[in-house]
């Protein structure tokens, strides 16, 4: 017999703990039947999109290079090769790293249903007129986080990847990469930056509960502007362009976490 609903002020704390492992529980389901499904175009999924950035053809080199021919910069922005191989060193690399790559993509793949069943155990603790916005908050997390992961992998990892292939301390040094640090690199670009673009989204809960005001974020605004830029600079070549590419989208998730969170406090004073 299934267990009764109770009433999120009858709720007791191990309540709240067995709905959460039941939260965690369903979200993993959805993760391993993504994973499955792109095992099925794991080909796909390693040779055009993994591997799609150590191709000096690949479309985001292509499009810097025609922005600095049309700007008129000079300097090795064009990529025309990248020395360097990946290889595998273990026994079960592969396995593992297939295994892996799967489970992540399916993660990505099963992003909104999560973002879903975490409405769904935070929902009680709001008002009536916020619980019936569900479809509107998975929606736009879902199109920030996809939004995060296509800047991560079109334009973070192809320039981190073009930065090491062609950085050396020595021509008596090659690069050969491995395989594990290559995708892991793509890994925690991609995830990573999908996860800072629901900035917006995590600074509303946390202005909503008091612990982040507006005030509080444009205060630390030229802080974020330094750490922003340091970020951009560590991920990119040394070069002008590609770290303004990299940083005006960040910066732009910022100014947008605090207008949320302006129009947050301003609907809080308007409700008394």
């Amino acid at each position: 017999m299934a267990r009764k609903k109770k009433n999120v002020d009858e709720m007791s704390f191990l309540d709240h703990l067995e709905d959460l492992r039941w939260l965690l529980v369903r979200s993993s389901a959805v993760i391993v039947l993504m994973a499955i499904l792109v095992y099925f175009v794991s080909d796909f999924i390693f040779d055009t999109i993994i591997f799609g950035p150590t191709d000096p053809n690949f479309i985001t080199y292509r499009f810097f290079c025609d922005v600095a021919h049309k700007l008129g910069v000079t300097g090795d922005i064009c990529v025309t090769e990248l020395p360097f191989v990946i290889q595998n060193t273990e026994m079960e690399g592969q396995v593992n790293i297939f295994i892996w790559t799967c489970i992540t993509a399916g993660f990505i793949l099963g992003f909104p249903y999560v973002l879903y069943e975490f409405w769904k155990f935070i929902s009680p603790a709001l008002y009536p007129k916020e619980r019936k916005n569900a479809k509107a908050f998975v929606f736009f997390s879902s199109i920030l986080f996809f939004l995060g992961v296509l800047f991560g992998y079109y334009v973070i990892v192809p320039m981190s990847v073009n930065f090491v292939a062609t950085f050396s301390v020595s021509k008596v040094v090659k690069n050969e990469f491995n395989l594990e640090s290559y995708i892991g690199m793509i890994k925690t670009a991609v995830i990573a930056s999908g996860l800072f673009f629901e900035l917006p989204i995590i600074i509303f809960f946390l202005t909503k509960i008091g612990l982040v005001t507006a005030n509080f974020l444009r205060k630390y605004r030229k802080y974020s502007i330094v750490i922003v830029l340091i970020i951009a600079a560590i991920v990119t070549p040394p070069d002008v362009v590609s770290q303004i590419t990299v940083a005006i989208p960040m910066l732009l998730i910022y100014e947008a976490s605090i207008f949320i969170a302006s129009l947050v406090e301003k609907n809080k004073l308007k409700n008394g």
